[in-house]
């Protein structure tokens, strides 16, 4: 089933309309037709089966048939993933991979062994959220993971609950059996060469717990894609 996307406003009674970019994926490239059937999510949760009414230059119209389960339900565990922003197609892996994963909800980290500037960030923010919306049509979920503007460390340890924090090192950690989450918990990555030792003193005045996970050197984007699929399976429905 051809999987699109609809925002919750565009649906009606018995109607959904598909916006531009949708409509171009629908006719150009997929070349569907009238009276074919696919599925719109609304990016919340839900999905539905649909009837392709009418494909117009700008806009297409469906009709709903019922709403359906989607192929990939949400975890009950929330993760909200904290990476430190990479340079590159890196940070896009890991976009891809946390939304597979079933990450609820990504934030662009600045440290302080960051090689991206924050300006340079928050102009790649469209792009990210791109590369998460194709993500979501990919993997079945139809709820889509929300990334946040971009925080600096500092700044999300002193908003965050500690006991939702969780910092990943490479050194100077405990076990992760020693963690009892609640329903959810923030992960926090650290960048290419490591947490600078001021922000491990920040972490812990703070009573973030902190975890080192064996002795593997793994490279940033690495570290958080394996680290999610970890506490997915450790915590949520990865099993």
């Amino acid at each position: 089933m051809r999987r699109f996307y609809a925002p919750t406003e565009r649906f009606a009674a018995n109607t959904v309309t598909l916006d531009a970019d949708e409509t171009r994926h629908l006719r150009d490239v997929l070349r569907l037709s009238d009276g074919e059937e696919v599925s719109v999510f609304d990016g919340m949760g839900r999905e539905f089966r649909c009837s392709i009414r009418e494909i117009g230059k700008k806009s297409s119209s469906l009709t709903l048939f019922e709403e359906t389960l989607p192929a990939s339900p949400e975890s009950p565990f929330e993760i909200t993933l904290a990476a430190t922003i990479l340079s590159g197609e890196k940070y896009d892996l890991v976009i891809q991979k946390s939304v597979e994963l079933g990450v609820t909800t990504l934030v662009p980290l600045q440290t302080v062994r960051c090689d991206v500037k924050l300006k340079d960030a928050v102009k790649r923010m469209s792009r990210w959220r791109r590369i998460a919306l194709e993500a979501t049509k990919q993997s079945g979920r139809a709820k889509i993971m929300q990334i946040n503007e971009p925080s600096a460390f500092e700044t999300l340890i002193a908003e965050v609950k500690p006991n939702d924090l969780v910092l990943f090192s490479e050194r100077d950690g405990d076990d992760l059996s020693t963690v009892v989450p609640g329903k959810k918990i923030t992960a926090l990555i650290g960048p290419k060469g490591g947490w600078d030792d001021p922000e491990l003193e920040a972490a812990r005045a703070r009573g973030v717990k902190v975890i080192t996970l064996g002795g593997r050197i793994l490279r940033a984007e690495t570290a958080a894609i394996a680290i999610t699929a970890i506490v997915q399976h450790r915590f949520g429905d990865l099993n």
